[in-house]
Formats: structure tokens, sequence, C-alpha cells
């Protein structure tokens, strides 16, 4: 079908069914932790799905590629990224199972209802107020920076609109693990997958994948590491099979 293009976008493959996805490069890119999430995320057929903070839709987008769920929701509090996401679902013919919300995740269980849905996901701002320098240009500052919302808004919501028994995803960096942990735990998600994402093999993690049950018991799972170049440029195997090349 004909898609509008605004001024500075682009259509990007996504290398699964054929899919693509409008992009703004002056504004937020999804990078490939979105693409890891959506890899480590398990959705079983019929099953229900909320991403939290969805930017221009990758996540729904591509969880409708490679799973059975039965409808994908994306909630986004910056229209602009929100309408973006709304025109890729509708270029990709997903309007019956994919749905692009603008809102504020700290309002999602006021929006959605609670125990809503089956599985969650998140790949949120990384970086609270004290963490590295706020990008100026305001979509990027959101995406990076806990400016609109903060890790506990992310898990409390979370924990209110998952059914019990219902699963959550996050990407997230490991020096905030422990935190990442502890409010898990506080909010009765129980951390059950755990997996670190390396550049290298000989470096350090940079990235870490986590599943939480709403109401499980306490055990975790610690997965063997993703590695995500085994030379300079060059993806391993795992990597590409994620993306779908």
């Amino acid at each position: 079908m004909t898609i509008e293009l605004k001024e500075g976008e682009r259509l990007d493959e996504l290398h699964r069914n054929g899919y693509q996805i409008i992009q703004n490069s002056r504004k937020f890119c999804f990078g490939m932790d979105a693409v890891l999430l959506s890899g480590f995320a398990k959705v079983k057929p019929g099953e229900r799905v909320l991403d939290l903070g969805t930017g221009t839709g990758i996540i729904p987008i591509l969880l409708r590629g490679k799973t059975q769920g039965r409808d994908f929701t994306g909630l986004e509090i910056q229209e602009e990224s929100a309408d973006m996401a709304r025109r890729s679902v509708a270029y990709n013919h997903l309007e019956e199972s994919v749905s692009i919300v603008t809102g504020d995740i700290k309002e999602a269980a006021a929006l959605f209802g609670a125990a809503s849905f089956d599985v969650v996901t998140c790949n949120p701002p990384y970086m609270t107020g004290n963490h590295g320098l706020v990008n100026p240009e305001q979509p990027k500052a959101v995406a990076r920076h806990e400016i609109l919302c903060t890790l506990e808004d992310v898990v409390g919501q979370t924990a209110k609109v998952l059914r019990p028994g219902g699963r959550f995803y996050l990407v997230h960096r490991p020096f905030r693990l422990a935190e990442i942990l502890t409010l898990l735990v506080q909010y009765k998600l129980e951390p059950k997958r755990m997996r670190l994402v390396y550049p290298f093999v000989d470096k350090e993690p940079n990235m870490v994948l986590i599943e939480a049950l709403s109401g499980g018991r306490s055990r975790i799972t610690v997965e063997k590491p993703l590695i995500v170049y085994k030379a300079q440029g060059v993806y391993t195997d795992e990597i590409y099979d994620i993306y779908g090349y």
C-alpha cells in the first residue's frame, strides 16, 4: 500500500515476513536491544501482549511476525512516535492484530484495566537523571533517560496489568541489575530467566534480558551468554538468527 512518509522519515526492512517500519533518524531509531527482547520474549498462541513505551512499534510488529499471539498493543506517550507506529502497522496490514495507543505508562492500568494481558514487554529508558548527558532532542532524551517514567513506574504498572501467571520481559543495563531484581520481587513479579548479552566474548556484558512471572515462586535460571559479535562488524550465528537474516 502507499504510505505517507513525512520529512526525515524512511522505511526500514525488518527481515521478518517482509515487514518494514517507519523511522526518523533525527528523532529515535530502534536498536539491537529491542530486537533481542523480541527474540527473548515467549508469546503463546492466543495470548494478549502489551509493549510499554513502544516507540515506533518495533516490538509489537516483530512479535506479531514471530509468534502466534492473539493481539499486540503498543503504548507510547509521544504522539509523533505513536503516529509513525500506526502508519507502520497500516503499511504491513496488521491493523486487525496490532494497535497503538497514545498514553502514559504511569496510567497503563487505568487505560487497559487490571489483569488484562498475558505478556508485557518493555525496553525502557536505561538512564536516571544522574547517568550521562541528556540528549537535547526530546524524543531521544525520553527514550534514553527516565524523564517521563521511572523503572518503578514500569514495574508497578506491569504488576497491575498482568494476569496471575502472566509474564514480563525486560531488556536493561547490567549496572542496574540489583535495582531491577529488587523491584520485581517487591511487586511480586518473580524473576525466572536471565540472560546477559556481551558485545564480544572477552568484554563485559552491556545488556541483560529478564523474564519475570506474576505470582511465581522464587527460582531463577541464568541462561548461557549471548555474544553479539564473533569479529569486528560480524555477528554471531545466533544474532543473525534472531534478526531473521
